[in-house]
């Protein structure tokens, strides 16, 4: 059987005890509450001492908790899978960094995290486009429909796929500008797949929460029938915060 320690799924400033329910990962119920040093906490529950799988489940459940716990607290998250071995070593770690993690806690007070994905909806179109607008496309698919050589045909693939990259990096970069005046920082995160123009997370204070939605709203009212957008916050600043704890 497998020794017991604490999963640590976050940092939050307070002095008083606090239990989340049983909302632990690893489907065993287990309560997650907090351990302290002076007004730090670490948000914990019991754990095995073995590594977790990256799965969506698994990290659905570290993140549903850290996302339970900023309805009442800013929240620092901690990186998946840290496992301390006791409560001793949490509170040995929160000592240890203590300034750093109370600055870090003044720099995402009453911050919150929006993402935006967006994805092109019709990539023949977008196809159209490219070639309407590139000559020097237009020139080698020309040229590849009339010969039989497979190497014109992979070489205007790749000037496709150039060429398609640029434009993603052109509306990705009007799309942030849209929503940068309200955001305090962003990030940009990899694409997944041929449609997919943008994968962004902004920082921003709670306060601008309304002005953003209707940034996305007007957004989608405007570029609607070209883009699907994909909206998710407010949630805990995953993109800006991600603390690794070495043992």
């Amino acid at each position: 059987m497998a020794k017991e320690g604490k999963y640590i799924y976050c940092i939050i400033q307070t002095r008083d005890s606090r239990n989340f329910g049983p909302i632990g990962i690893g489907n065993r119920d287990d309560v997650v509450s907090t351990v302290s040093y002076q007004d730090l906490s670490a948000v914990i529950s019991s754990t095995p001492m073995n590594r977790y799988v990256i799965n969506r489940e698994n990290m659905t459940a570290h993140e549903t908790v850290i996302e339970t716990v900023m309805k009442d607290h800013t929240v620092l998250p901690v990186r998946f899978c840290t496992i301390a071995a006791s409560t001793e070593d949490i509170r040995t770690l929160l000592m240890r960094r203590y300034s750093e993690l109370k600055g870090l806690l003044r720099d995402m007070d009453n911050k919150v995290e929006m993402g935006i994905k967006v994805l092109w909806k019709d990539l023949s179109s977008i196809y159209q486009e490219l070639m309407d607008e590139n000559k020097n496309l237009r020139q080698l698919k020309a040229k590849a429909e009339k010969s039989n050589d497979q190497n014109l045909g992979i070489e205007l693939g790749k000037a496709v796929k150039k060429a398609t990259e640029a434009k993603k990096v052109d509306e990705a970069w009007e799309i942030i500008r849209h929503f940068k005046r309200s955001a305090i920082e962003y990030r940009e995160n990899n694409l997944s797949g041929d449609s997919m123009v943008l994968n962004a997370a902004f920082l921003i204070d709670r306060a601008r929460e309304k002005e953003f939605d209707f940034l996305m709203d007007d957004l989608d009212q405007d570029q609607g029938d070209r883009y699907h957008f994909k909206y998710v916050g407010p949630i805990p600043p995953f993109n800006f915060v991600n603390l690794v704890v070495e043992w």
